[in-house]
Protein backbone atom coordinates (compact mmCIF):
# COMPACT_ATOMS: atom_id res chain seq x y z
CA UNK A 1 0.00 0.00 0.00
CA UNK A 2 1.16 3.53 -0.69
CA UNK A 3 1.67 6.05 2.08
CA UNK A 4 -1.06 8.64 2.54
CA UNK A 5 1.01 11.65 1.45
CA UNK A 6 -1.96 13.97 1.95
CA UNK A 7 -2.09 12.95 5.62
CA UNK A 8 1.66 13.55 6.01
CA UNK A 9 1.26 17.01 4.47
CA UNK A 10 -1.70 18.04 6.62
CA UNK A 11 -0.99 21.45 8.24
CA UNK A 12 -0.42 21.56 11.98
CA UNK A 13 -2.65 23.52 14.37
CA UNK A 14 -1.56 27.18 14.61
CA UNK A 15 -0.70 26.65 18.29
CA UNK A 16 1.98 24.13 17.25
CA UNK A 17 3.90 26.74 15.24
CA UNK A 18 6.91 28.39 16.88
CA UNK A 19 9.03 31.27 15.62
CA UNK A 20 12.79 31.76 15.59
CA UNK A 21 14.70 34.96 14.92
CA UNK A 22 16.57 35.02 11.61
CA UNK A 23 18.19 38.47 11.95
CA UNK A 24 17.89 41.56 14.16
CA UNK A 25 17.27 45.18 13.22
CA UNK A 26 18.77 47.87 15.47
CA UNK A 27 17.50 50.87 13.54
CA UNK A 28 15.56 51.88 16.64
CA UNK A 29 17.68 50.87 19.68
CA UNK A 30 14.74 51.50 22.00
CA UNK A 31 12.44 49.17 20.05
CA UNK A 32 14.47 46.41 18.36
CA UNK A 33 12.84 43.98 15.99
CA UNK A 34 13.78 40.61 14.55
CA UNK A 35 12.72 38.76 11.42
CA UNK A 36 10.64 35.75 12.49
CA UNK A 37 10.65 32.38 10.71
CA UNK A 38 7.98 29.77 11.42
CA UNK A 39 8.95 26.24 12.43
CA UNK A 40 7.57 23.15 14.15
CA UNK A 41 9.09 21.01 16.86
CA UNK A 42 10.78 17.73 15.94
CA UNK A 43 8.42 15.88 18.30
CA UNK A 44 5.46 17.05 16.21
CA UNK A 45 7.16 15.56 13.15
CA UNK A 46 7.69 12.26 14.99
CA UNK A 47 4.05 12.16 16.04
CA UNK A 48 2.93 12.82 12.47
CA UNK A 49 5.06 9.96 11.15
CA UNK A 50 3.73 7.65 13.89
CA UNK A 51 0.13 8.63 13.17
CA UNK A 52 0.31 8.15 9.40
CA UNK A 53 2.94 5.44 8.91
CA UNK A 54 2.69 3.57 12.19
CA UNK A 55 5.52 3.50 14.75
CA UNK A 56 7.12 0.61 12.85
CA UNK A 57 6.53 2.14 9.43
CA UNK A 58 9.35 4.66 9.41
CA UNK A 59 12.91 5.10 10.65
CA UNK A 60 15.62 7.74 10.63
CA UNK A 61 19.41 7.53 10.34
CA UNK A 62 22.23 10.08 10.35
CA UNK A 63 25.63 10.60 8.75
CA UNK A 64 28.10 13.47 8.93
CA UNK A 65 29.97 15.04 6.03
CA UNK A 66 33.70 15.91 6.27
CA UNK A 67 32.69 19.54 6.87
CA UNK A 68 30.47 18.61 9.82
CA UNK A 69 27.10 18.84 8.11
CA UNK A 70 24.54 16.38 9.49
CA UNK A 71 22.56 14.40 6.91
CA UNK A 72 19.31 12.79 8.02
CA UNK A 73 17.59 10.06 6.03
CA UNK A 74 13.95 9.20 6.74
CA UNK A 75 12.87 5.82 5.39
CA UNK A 76 9.15 5.08 5.07
CA UNK A 77 7.64 1.69 4.35
CA UNK A 78 5.55 1.95 1.19
CA UNK A 79 3.85 -1.41 0.76
CA UNK A 80 6.58 -4.02 0.21
CA UNK A 81 9.32 -1.44 -0.26
CA UNK A 82 11.14 1.17 1.80
CA UNK A 83 11.64 4.63 0.29
CA UNK A 84 14.34 7.02 1.56
CA UNK A 85 14.51 10.80 1.43
CA UNK A 86 17.38 12.86 2.87
CA UNK A 87 18.41 16.40 3.70
CA UNK A 88 20.99 18.03 5.92
CA UNK A 89 21.82 20.92 8.23
CA UNK A 90 24.82 22.37 9.99
CA UNK A 91 25.33 22.82 13.71
CA UNK A 92 23.21 25.56 15.27
CA UNK A 93 24.43 28.44 17.42
CA UNK A 94 22.10 27.44 20.24
CA UNK A 95 22.34 23.66 20.58
CA UNK A 96 25.33 22.69 18.44
CA UNK A 97 25.25 19.02 17.42
CA UNK A 98 21.79 18.43 18.89
CA UNK A 99 20.37 21.39 16.98
CA UNK A 100 21.97 20.18 13.76
CA UNK A 101 20.46 16.72 14.15
CA UNK A 102 16.99 18.15 14.88
CA UNK A 103 17.16 20.55 11.92
CA UNK A 104 18.36 17.81 9.57
CA UNK A 105 15.47 15.58 10.72
CA UNK A 106 12.90 18.30 10.08
CA UNK A 107 14.42 19.15 6.68
CA UNK A 108 14.27 15.50 5.64
CA UNK A 109 10.63 15.40 6.80
CA UNK A 110 9.87 18.32 4.48
CA UNK A 111 10.88 16.03 1.59
CA UNK A 112 7.91 13.88 2.67
CA UNK A 113 5.65 16.95 2.76
CA UNK A 114 5.61 17.39 6.55
CA UNK A 115 5.49 21.10 7.36
CA UNK A 116 6.42 22.11 3.80
CA UNK A 117 3.70 24.78 3.79
CA UNK A 118 5.63 26.67 6.49
CA UNK A 119 8.03 27.89 3.79
CA UNK A 120 5.13 29.97 2.46
CA UNK A 121 4.44 31.61 5.82
CA UNK A 122 5.15 35.35 6.18
CA UNK A 123 8.52 36.41 7.67
CA UNK A 124 7.49 39.51 9.65
CA UNK A 125 9.69 41.89 11.61
CA UNK A 126 8.46 41.64 15.19
CA UNK A 127 9.31 43.41 18.45
CA UNK A 128 11.83 41.54 20.57
CA UNK A 129 14.23 41.88 23.49
CA UNK A 130 18.02 41.76 23.10
CA UNK A 131 20.83 40.49 25.29
CA UNK A 132 24.38 41.52 24.40
CA UNK A 133 23.01 42.85 21.09
CA UNK A 134 21.55 39.44 20.19
CA UNK A 135 17.96 38.23 20.10
CA UNK A 136 16.82 37.08 23.54
CA UNK A 137 13.06 36.62 23.28
CA UNK A 138 9.93 38.06 21.71
CA UNK A 139 8.15 40.78 23.63
CA UNK A 140 4.61 40.08 24.79
CA UNK A 141 3.24 42.27 21.97
CA UNK A 142 5.57 40.63 19.45
CA UNK A 143 4.50 37.14 20.50
CA UNK A 144 0.83 38.10 20.29
CA UNK A 145 1.43 39.41 16.77
CA UNK A 146 3.09 36.14 15.73
CA UNK A 147 0.19 34.16 17.13
CA UNK A 148 -2.23 36.25 15.07
CA UNK A 149 -0.12 35.71 11.94
CA UNK A 150 -0.06 31.95 12.52
CA UNK A 151 -3.83 31.92 12.98
CA UNK A 152 -4.46 33.93 9.82
CA UNK A 153 -2.06 32.02 7.58
CA UNK A 154 -2.35 28.42 8.79
CA UNK A 155 -5.06 26.21 7.31
CA UNK A 156 -7.13 24.87 10.15
CA UNK A 157 -5.93 21.41 11.04
CA UNK A 158 -5.55 19.03 13.94
CA UNK A 159 -3.80 15.76 14.47
CA UNK A 160 -5.69 12.80 13.02
CA UNK A 161 -9.03 12.18 14.72
CA UNK A 162 -8.55 9.33 17.23
CA UNK A 163 -12.06 8.12 16.38
CA UNK A 164 -11.30 7.91 12.65
CA UNK A 165 -10.91 4.44 11.13
CA UNK A 166 -7.31 3.38 10.44
CA UNK A 167 -5.95 3.66 6.90
CA UNK A 168 -4.41 0.83 4.86
CA UNK A 169 -0.86 1.61 5.98
CA UNK A 170 -1.86 1.53 9.65
CA UNK A 171 -3.84 -1.69 9.10
CA UNK A 172 -0.82 -3.36 7.49
CA UNK A 173 1.28 -2.32 10.48
CA UNK A 174 -1.33 -3.75 12.88
CA UNK A 175 -1.44 -7.01 10.91
CA UNK A 176 2.33 -7.38 11.19
CA UNK A 177 2.23 -6.82 14.98
CA UNK A 178 -0.70 -9.21 15.46
CA UNK A 179 0.82 -12.00 13.34
CA UNK A 180 4.02 -11.74 15.39
CA UNK A 181 2.01 -12.25 18.58
CA UNK A 182 -1.39 -13.95 19.03
CA UNK A 183 -2.81 -13.52 15.55
CA UNK A 184 -5.35 -11.21 13.96
CA UNK A 185 -8.39 -13.18 15.14
CA UNK A 186 -7.42 -13.01 18.83
CA UNK A 187 -6.65 -9.30 18.55
CA UNK A 188 -10.04 -8.55 17.03
CA UNK A 189 -11.78 -10.75 19.61
CA UNK A 190 -10.11 -8.98 22.54
CA UNK A 191 -11.06 -5.52 21.25
CA UNK A 192 -14.54 -6.59 20.13
CA UNK A 193 -13.93 -5.95 16.43
CA UNK A 194 -15.20 -7.88 13.45
CA UNK A 195 -12.17 -7.01 11.31
CA UNK A 196 -9.04 -4.89 11.58
CA UNK A 197 -10.74 -2.22 9.46
CA UNK A 198 -12.98 -1.51 12.47
CA UNK A 199 -10.01 -0.28 14.55
CA UNK A 200 -9.66 3.45 15.08
CA UNK A 201 -6.52 5.57 15.12
CA UNK A 202 -6.85 5.99 18.88
CA UNK A 203 -6.83 2.21 19.38
CA UNK A 204 -3.52 1.58 17.60
CA UNK A 205 -1.31 2.20 20.62
CA UNK A 206 -3.54 0.21 23.06
CA UNK A 207 -3.55 -2.65 20.55
CA UNK A 208 0.24 -2.62 20.30
CA UNK A 209 0.59 -2.51 24.10
CA UNK A 210 -1.84 -5.42 24.54
CA UNK A 211 -0.02 -7.54 21.97
CA UNK A 212 3.13 -7.14 24.06
CA UNK A 213 1.39 -7.87 27.36
CA UNK A 214 1.40 -11.15 29.34
CA UNK A 215 -2.40 -11.31 28.86
CA UNK A 216 -1.95 -11.59 25.10
CA UNK A 217 0.79 -14.17 25.45
CA UNK A 218 -1.47 -16.27 27.64
CA UNK A 219 -4.39 -16.08 25.20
Amino acid sequence: MTVDIAALSTPFPPAAISWRAQSVSKKNPDAPKAMALAYIDARDVMNRLDDVCGPDGWEDSYTETPLGRVICTIRVRCGEHWVSKSDGAGKTDVEGDKGGISDAFKRAAVKWGIGRYLYDMPTPWVACELYNDKWSKWTADGLAELQRIAQRNSPQATRPDPDAKINDTQRDWLISKAEASVGVAELCKYFGKNTLKDFTVGELEPARDWLKSPTAKAA
